[in-house]
């Protein structure tokens, strides 16, 4: 059965340039608001464009947009919508060079970039709490804590910030942070159960759901019960120049979006029917979808507090004080940031609905 590859925790740091040549590729989804005809828009007969930049294939961390979209609400809003297909060029870069108004990105994207000097402000957090574990075998049984995985072998994907965080939790749980590194080639739990390393970081609404769909069941060790900081790990991100010129539509747009994913959160069946009849060629495996929309409203679309989108000063420092204390931050010369980033103006909760 073919299934959709499964979100990443995700690709290397963001390029901080592009070349011309590349720019030039990139004018087929170029940023604005220009106006298209459609009959349902109202009296003006006119819509405003807006491309939003997928992160990976269509899952269910973008479910309240497919969700909108089903159910025409963008259009409603006087919004015409192209959802972007995630291709070589990372939703960061197209963001940041202003080839897409919106884009999916993750709190670890954003702070590398905008460290760097890059235009992108993230403005709608998807997940709520991290979504990725530290994951071994289920019948692992001399795996009891990550301070049992010194010696180990873990399988990853080869970005920067990998290591130090693993090495960051072992010790925090009592061990060394001395383990072996090998970049990850297949899915997460297929390498574990081969043998080819002890441990990974999975994504639990996604990865997690297919080994135990799969027979293979994961042992998990969340991130922040060793001390970690919590991490957007989904989010949507702007420019600051596409939220300067064209603030009501990203109001209008963040509205809208927001709908979706309340309406996710609230009624988790009815958002993965929706999610698989815009992507039935993708999602063929609708138990998975099922059972990971059930997961994401159940744990991750809402805060503590029972919002949806909003984000916080405090995790935005915390992180980027983690970062930058690993060496993983720098400048737009490429040169490591000698003092721990402001990350005040790294997101904002202004074009959310208010109350």
């Amino acid at each position: 059965m073919n299934r959709p590859a499964a979100p990443r925790i995700r690709r290397l740091t963001p390029t901080v340039a592009l070349g011309a040549a590349a720019l030039l590729a990139l004018s087929a989804c170029s940023s604005g608001s220009s106006d298209t005809a459609d009959s349902s828009s109202g009296s003006s007969g006119k819509l405003t464009k807006v491309t939003l930049a997928l992160d990976w294939t269509p899952n269910t961390n973008h479910t309240g947009i497919y969700v909108a979209q089903q159910d025409g609400w963008f259009k409603a809003a006087g919004i015409d919508l192209e959802i972007v297909p995630y291709g070589s060029t990372a939703p960061e870069t197209l963001i940041a060079h202003h080839k897409a108004d919106f884009g999916i990105s993750y709190q670890e994207g954003v702070t590398t970039a905008r460290a760097a000097g890059q235009d992108i402000v993230s403005v709608y957090a998807v997940t709520q709490k991290t979504n990725v574990t530290i994951s071994v075998r289920a019948d692992r049984d001399d795996i009891t804590s990550p301070k049992d995985l010194d010696g180990k072998t873990y399988a990853g994907f080869g970005a920067a910030y990998e290591a130090p965080l693993l090495k960051k939790v072992i010790q925090n749980a009592g061990g060394k942070g001395d383990f072996k590194n090998v970049t990850l080639s297949t899915s997460a739990y297929a390498a574990l159960y081969a043998g080819k390393a002890d441990f990974a970081m999975p994504m639990p609404t996604w990865e997690g759901l297919e080994a135990e769909l799969s027979g293979k069941p994961l042992k998990d060790f969340r991130l922040s019960d060793y001390g970690f900081p919590q991490i957007y790990s989904t989010l949507i991100a702007s420019s600051g120049t596409y939220l300067k010129d064209h603030g009501d539509i990203a109001k209008k747009f963040l509205s809208v979006v927001q709908r979706g994913y309340t309406y996710a959160a609230d009624h988790p069946a009815e958002a993965a029917d929706k999610l698989i009849a815009a992507n039935k060629s993708v999602l063929t495996n609708t138990e998975l979808v099922d059972k990971s929309e059930k997961l994401l409203a159940d744990e991750y679309y809402r805060n503590e507090d029972g919002k949806t989108g909003v984000q916080t000063a405090a995790r935005w420092k915390a992180f980027a004080d983690f970062e930058y204390q690993a060496g993983l931050l720098t400048d737009d010369n490429g040169k490591k940031l000698t003092a721990a980033p402001d990350t005040s103006g790294y997101f904002t909760n202004d074009y959310l609905p208010q109350g």
